[in-house]
């Protein structure tokens, strides 16, 4: 071999090295994205807008007002139940006592009334049957004085048993009947009454206000949402790790999550290891990965950090090398 073709050949296996050694080195990561579960807030009762007080991309501390309804419609239906329960409760505790006391006194005067017509009666039959011996008196006379005495003891009688039935409360069946209507139409109020606090809407965690579906004056059907949350305790990298790859992950692990623009990298905890295989999702561009068969994994950032994350952001999944957790 010439020396010109030996400078060429050493020339070209130069050129190759330096090619190789500019070669990007084998990822020995992953590919995800970042994910957002969105808590939709919605009012079980239906409504007209009448204040929404946030708008999107606002931070909201936990606790502060998102929007109310118009809660007229419900209050007069919680009135409505308030008057029932009123209504129960009263006839409830008429039917725990007895009459009236004037109830009571009118009968306690019949009874009296009906003891002197009584004893007067008495007294005429006794004298007249005295008299039927003597023939001043018919027979027929006697016995129809002698009746007369009998209805009056009857009549003693009946009112005796009025005045104790006045004094004593209702039966227990029926008291048993009406304590129950009062228990259901106390119910029916404090049903009313959670209808009526749920036209009124707050944050259930602190959260960035996603969007807003309604504005004030439009009609909010029942369990429509009015406003999309993102808490940052809901913020997670989704990434997708080949068959090989799952023996050195676990629940529980760490992993760390890079990105452009999220400065340091980020740690997260896995929760989720998926259990069955699936093609790598279009949303990743990776020639590594593509088309090859994988397993989804989800892992959370600590809320602190799950700020600097924004959904459907591409993240470089690594794991985390053993002892350094």
């Amino acid at each position: 071999m010439s020396r010109t073709q030996l400078g060429l050949a050493a020339a070209l296996a130069l050129l190759a090295g330096l090619l190789a050694a500019c070669q990007k080195a084998p990822d020995a990561g992953w590919s995800g994205y970042a994910e957002g579960d969105y808590v939709y807030v919605a009012s079980p009762v239906a409504g007209r807008l009448a204040t929404l007080a946030v708008r999107g991309g606002d931070q909201v501390a936990g606790g502060a007002p998102l929007f109310v309804l118009d809660a007229t419609p419900e209050a007069l239906v919680q009135q409505q139940a308030q008057a029932q329960l009123q209504a129960a409760s009263a006839q409830a505790a008429n039917l725990q006592t007895g009459r009236r006391p004037d109830e009571i006194a009118q009968t306690q005067a019949q009874l009296a009334q009906a003891r002197e017509q009584a004893a007067l009666a008495e007294r005429e039959w006794v004298r007249k049957r005295a008299l039927v011996g003597q023939g001043a008196v018919s027979r027929q006379d006697a016995d129809a004085t002698r009746s007369a005495h009998e209805q009056s003891q009857r009549r003693v009688l009946e009112l005796q048993a009025a005045l104790r039935l006045a004094r004593e409360p209702a039966r227990v069946q029926e008291r048993a009947a009406a304590s129950a209507q009062a228990q259901a139409a106390s119910h029916a109020l404090a049903q009313q009454r959670w209808r009526v606090e749920q036209t009124a809407q707050a944050a259930p965690e602190a959260a960035l206000v996603h969007d807003t579906y309604f504005r004030p004056g439009e009609w909010v059907p029942a369990g429509q949402p009015v406003v999309a949350l993102l808490p940052p305790t809901r913020i997670k990298a989704r990434f997708f790790v080949p068959e090989t790859a799952l023996a050195s992950l676990r629940p529980g692990g760490t992993v760390q999550i890079r990105c452009d623009g999220c400065g340091e990298p980020l740690a997260a905890r896995i929760t989720q290891i998926s259990d069955r295989a699936e093609y790598t999702p279009p949303v990743i561009y990776s020639d590594t990965q593509r088309a090859k068969l994988v397993f989804r994994v989800d892992a959370w950032p600590a809320p602190e950090q799950a700020t600097r994350l924004k959904p459907g952001q591409p993240l470089d999944v690594r794991p985390v090398a053993a002892g350094s957790e």
